[in-house]
């Protein structure tokens, strides 16, 4: 594979992982993650 053929994979890989970020953060998904290590982290010092 050329230079040009790697770049252009990556840089469509980039946009794939972007727009599948965009598409949780839109789904409100970010909120639900954060919960989950917030209550894994309290969980862990023994607060929960």
């Amino acid at each position: 594979m050329s230079a040009r053929g790697k770049n252009l994979a990556a840089a469509g890989l980039l946009a794939l992982g972007l727009g599948m970020m965009a598409l949780g953060l839109w789904r409100g998904e970010a909120t639900v993650v954060w919960r989950k290590a917030a209550q894994i982290c309290l969980e862990c010092i023994g607060l929960a």
